[in-house]
């Protein structure tokens, strides 16, 4: 079931995020290296679940909850550009332990559709190329977004 946000639904979403986003940063040590790593995310225990926690402070009407038998399995953070008519999928992730359920599908149609009552023309978001995001681009793609744009990141020590 997909509803809205509630304060007392912070605890578990920001559990959710910082554990969905592991591998992600995993991945980034390896790219990195531990010195850029730990230059560019000195708290990855707590990053995303700060960030999230940010939203859900900021604008907690652009927050959706995916909930299974009083659980919360997943959560998504959107806003929309009402200038552009484009809305913006930001933060989102299904716990971990659940598997593939279409959780992920679920939440995507919630935002989607509120988009479309928000007379937006397009909808927006943003993952990785590399392989730990490899699942979200599939997700994405389930959800129908097919228009992409490629982008490569560079860095150097100096």
């Amino acid at each position: 079931m997909i509803r809205n946000f509630r304060q007392e639904d912070l605890p578990f979403i920001r559990d959710i995020a910082n554990r969905a986003w592991h591998n992600i940063f995993e991945m980034f040590k390896q790219t990195y290296g531990m010195e850029l790593f730990a230059t560019m995310y000195p708290d990855t225990d707590e990053l995303k679940g700060n960030q999230v926690q940010t939203h859900c402070k900021e604008h907690p009407e652009l927050v959706r909850i995916c909930e299974e038998e009083g659980r919360v399995v997943g959560f998504i953070t959107f806003h929309a550009d009402q200038q552009k008519k484009i809305g913006h999928i930001g933060n989102n992730a299904v716990d971990p332990e659940c598997g593939l359920k279409g959780i992920g599908q679920q939440m995507y149609k919630a935002v989607l559709d509120y988009f479309r009552a928000e007379g937006m023309r397009y909808a927006s978001v943003q993952t990785g190329l590399d392989e730990a995001h490899a699942k979200a681009r599939r997700a994405y793609e389930r959800a129908g977004f097919n228009i992409h744009h490629e982008n490569v990141n560079y860095y150097m020590k100096i």
